[in-house]
């Protein structure tokens, strides 16, 4: 049984529990960087108010801060040292800090991309044709990037400047609670102006994603249709549309832009207010001897230290906003449901006869709109059976039942005699050999893209699947032969040699059922030749299915099956449909007086 795909929320909190160990190593570092932020000015208080102006220390200090002496060069050193070794405390849980949220991040991140790319090769083919590779694409690698910035760095940054604060606030509490309250009344406002510009923000995140993505996909398209665009002189045409949707993006980036410098405004307008209030009235304390200039000054570099962690956690504010829009991204890609799944105590398939069945078969991409209508085809074993129609008849849609891309919407395919949804997909696919017309190949070596139907190859069996398509020739001409690498998508090689590959690719797995969709139509007449003389030979006693739109193709195979609208409309040999004279002959523009010949 397929096992069930995790959640975002499982995801991120499994890799958390597992890295449980290293977030209480950050939290100690988060705890160590704030203590050390609320020690940073005390040492010049000492200075000011017990140093140079000789005011005695506080009955409650006098034994721990006995070695302060007025006007003492040596007292002077130690607390000038003591700065320093604050500094150099703080700059030790600071890198502390990063390398183990970092390591947190980037295992996140992987966590989250594998479990993204598995899901993806889960979902049914339906979903790929109707999303954007693009935007998968942004979403897989753009939006996980995002993440690991938030768990590798935001998250305890935010902690520690919001302890920082806190921590702060206390202490300006002990020195002068009214002063304090002062600054703190001003927090609700400071805050509120925030909260209304953030959520601005995360409409815009999500906003500037989209646009991120439609540019990706529009890239995407155009380089892989780069020879189409250039042989149909649309270059500019397509400058257009790519300036328009990258206009677009870029005006929903300077918007987020303006947004995160109105909050750094914000917060730089409430600093300088806060300043100023705290150094007026600190100042008529100090003046009145409420309060000596050591604490004022304590108090003001609290203030000036207090507003840069709030000016720093409302910009990190900002790129939680950003990174919520990739979560929610991300959550709904891995909430969208897998449609193919296999059955509970599914069985594993060790080899196949290969007679296939369509029981009463529908299908339909979008209801009310079949593709395929109540079906009812058994196709024999060790047969080679030729699916003929016109476009859009439903031979491409019966291939994918077939090899299960989609499931019936009503019906069955069985497979000697088994509903193949009772079968475990990964073996069952193994056991069938599939050549696509388009013939897709991996940016790799020939090797590697032959050996992808058998991952356990030889170099032997490699080359005699090549042989038995006529592909070794070729092969050994170019400069690295098998360890050519034939580019992205199969580029560097022509399409009847593309073509050659993918059947090689089939048949290295000496499949039980082979299913080709017209595997010859771009190969020269003789080696169209050799290959059908060679599948007959590798594939004799085995179930062919081949999807047609050539009479060569067809008219040896030991039972054609006409179909037009998703029905069935003839079936039989080649010689029994041109005896018919119907749909077949029409198809195939096969005129009377050719009968005979024929």
């Amino acid at each position: 049984m397929t096992a069930q795909p995790q959640t975002f929320r499982q995801i991120v909190l499994g890799c958390l529990w597992q890295a449980r160990g290293s977030i209480a190593v950050a939290l100690v570092c988060v705890a160590g960087t704030t203590l050390v932020a609320l020690a940073l000015p005390w040492p010049l208080k000492l200075i000011f108010d017990h140093v140079l102006f000789g005011k005695p220390v506080p009955a409650s200090w006098a034994t721990l801060l006995a070695w302060v002496q007025p006007g003492s060069i040596v007292t002077l050193g130690l607390l000038s040292v003591a700065i320093v070794v604050l500094a150099l405390l703080s700059a030790t849980f600071a890198y502390a800090q990063i390398y183990v949220t970092s390591r947190i991040g980037f295992e996140v991140t992987f966590r989250l991309r594998n479990a993204l790319f598995n899901h993806l090769q889960r979902l049914s083919l339906s979903f790929h044709v109707r999303s954007r590779s693009g935007e998968l694409m942004n979403k897989i690698v753009a939006d996980t990037n995002t993440l690991k910035d938030v768990y590798s760095e935001y998250v305890l940054a935010f902690a520690t400047h919001a302890l920082t604060v806190i921590g702060m606030c206390v202490v300006m509490w002990l020195i002068d609670a009214t002063l304090a309250l002062i600054v703190i009344v001003s927090f609700p406002l400071l805050f509120g102006g925030l909260y209304l510009v953030l959520a601005r923000m995360r409409v815009s995140a999500r906003q500037q994603r989209y646009r991120e993505s439609a540019l990706t996909s529009r890239l995407m398209e155009v380089l892989k249709a780069v020879s189409l665009v250039q042989a149909f002189g649309r270059e500019r045409y397509e400058s257009t549309r790519f300036e328009t949707q990258s206009s677009l993006s870029k005006e929903e980036s300077i918007r987020m832009a303006r947004m995160e410098a109105s909050v750094a405004r914000i917060v730089e307008v409430a600093r300088a207010l806060g300043l100023a209030t705290v150094m007026l009235f600190g100042g008529i304390q100090v003046l009145r001897g409420r309060m000596s200039p050591g604490d004022l000054l304590v108090f003001s570099s609290y203030i000036v230290d207090m507003y840069k962690p709030v000016r720093i956690m409302a910009r990190l504010s900002a790129r939680f906003s950003k990174a919520s829009a990739s979560a929610d991204r991300i959550r709904e890609l891995l909430d969208t449901r897998v449609d193919l799944t296999d059955a509970p105590g599914a069985k594993i398939v060790r080899s196949l006869r290969g007679d296939i069945a369509f029981r009463n078969l529908s299908f339909w991409y979008e209801p009310g709109r079949p593709v395929i209508e109540n079906l009812s085809l058994e196709l024999p074993a060790g047969r080679c059976i030729a699916l003929v129609g016109a476009s859009g008849a439903g031979k491409s849609t019966l291939a994918n039942l077939i090899i299960r891309l989609y499931d019936p919407s009503e019906g069955m395919v069985t497979v000697d005699g088994v509903d193949i949804r009772t079968l475990d997909r990964e073996s069952y696919r193994q056991r069938i050999g599939v050549v696509l017309q388009d013939a897709l190949l991996f940016g790799a070596s020939i090797r590697e893209n032959i050996a992808y139907g058998k991952s356990d190859a030889t170099d032997a069996e490699i080359e005699a699947a090549a042989r038995a398509v006529s592909a070794h020739d070729f092969i050994s001409r170019l400069p690295e032969g098998y360890d050519e690498i034939v580019g992205e998508s199969g580029a560097s090689l022509s399409g009847g040699q593309r073509q050659r590959l993918s059947l090689a690719r089939a048949l290295i797995k000496s499949p039980d059922i082979l299913l080709m969709d017209e595997p010859t139509s771009a190969i020269d007449a003789e080696s169209e030749a050799q290959i059908r003389t060679a599948l007959r030979t590798t594939m004799q006693g085995k179930t062919t299915i081949l999807i047609a739109h050539h009479l060569q193709s067809v008219r040896h195979a030991d039972v054609i099956v006409v179909l037009r609208h998703g029905k069935i409309v003839e079936q039989g040999t080649h010689a029994e449909l041109v005896a018919r004279r119907g749909y077949y002959c029409d198809l195939f523009q096969i005129d009377p007086a050719a009968l005979a010949e024929a």
